[in-house]
């Protein structure tokens, strides 16, 4: 039976997933299995994934009809044999001493749970730069941390079955944020993170983050603080950091809502939204905004087009 079960889900990634799979494969650390599930795609990635099951029988192949993406790491995890679970996105990448090193933590440290690593940004406007601090001086991640921090937990992580065992799969509502969700139940139950701040994975930013997807997180984030509330409503000191994390991203949904309005022509709801959000933060550019949107909404359109080029040619400081 193999030590590590590395989940890899996969929709319609033809171009990235073989390289994923070599990645996993060149491993310096042996003793795993690799069970990737094709959630329903329309192009070439189970091809792929078969061709890399015939080369080497560490590979194995599930597929399904589409379920997202947590139906697809639940399926891996049902499907998996080892003891620890390694997540690895389909277009993500893993250098060769990356299970060495998180199994190394795990391995000093029975007490440790979940240990979560690091990696540099792959493609994007953050092109090779690092994802989470190196080094990193922020305390190994708590409930509190997690709440606090939505960056507190790579999702390039490794878990111990009991983790899964106890607070059961990823949650298929959700179609977003599911990690952040799996990690804050992980804590709330009491399990034990550390962090591996050497960066040793790669993770990538497809050019298909756009408005709407960004919409999509912030709302899928506060449904995840929504969803906690009654689970910490005991614990008033991370209470009062889960409340003041939901008016945060109340405010930033409002922000990223009346872009996309913008960027779609629905000036109304763009209207409607940067109204809301001036209530909120005041201030004499979004009363601007407001009332560019309500007299000159295409003037504001060309405002904020104009910003965004100005934001993704700024070249990126070391």
């Amino acid at each position: 039976m193999p030590a590590v079960s590395v989940i890899m889900p996969a929709y319609n990634v033809e171009p990235y997933v073989a390289g994923a799979i070599r990645s996993a494969l060149a491993q310096t650390y042996t003793d795993f299995e690799l069970i990737v599930v094709d959630d329903g795609s329309r192009d070439g990635t189970a091809d792929v994934v078969r061709e890399a099951a015939g080369r080497d029988d560490r590979v194995r192949l599930v597929q399904q009809q589409n379920r997202g993406l947590a139906g697809a790491r639940n399926t891996a995890l049902r499907a998996a044999r080892g003891d620890y679970f390694a997540l690895l996105d389909s277009d993500d990448l893993w250098e060769p001493q990356f299970l060495a090193e998180q199994m190394a933590v795990l391995d000093a440290r029975p007490d440790v749970d979940i240990v979560t690593g690091n990696g540099w940004y792959l493609d994007g406007p953050k092109h090779g730069q690092v994802a989470r601090p190196w080094p990193d001086p922020r305390p190994d991640p708590c409930l509190a941390s997690i709440i606090g921090d939505e960056w507190s937990v790579f999702i390039m992580s490794v878990v111990r079955r009991r983790v899964y065992t106890a607070i059961g799969p990823f949650d298929e509502e959700m179609r977003s944020n599911e990690d952040y969700d799996f990690w804050l139940r992980a804590a709330v139950a009491g399990f034990t993170f550390a962090r591996n701040d050497r960066p040793l994975g790669h993770y990538r930013v497809r050019a298909d983050s756009l408005s709407a997807s960004n919409v999509r997180m912030l709302r899928g984030i506060l449904h995840v603080y929504r969803k906690l509330r009654p689970l910490i409503v005991q614990r008033r000191y991370e209470m009062s950091i889960l409340e003041r994390q939901i008016s945060r991203f109340e405010t930033e949904l409002l922000a990223a809502e009346a872009r996309l309005a913008l960027e779609i022509a629905d000036f109304e709801a763009a209207r409607e939204h940067l109204g809301a959000l001036h209530a909120r933060r005041g201030g004499a550019a979004l009363g601007l905004a407001r009332l560019l949107a309500r007299w000159s909404p295409k003037t504001l359109k060309r405002m904020l087009r104009f910003r965004k080029s100005r934001t993704q040619t700024t070249p990126l400081t070391p």
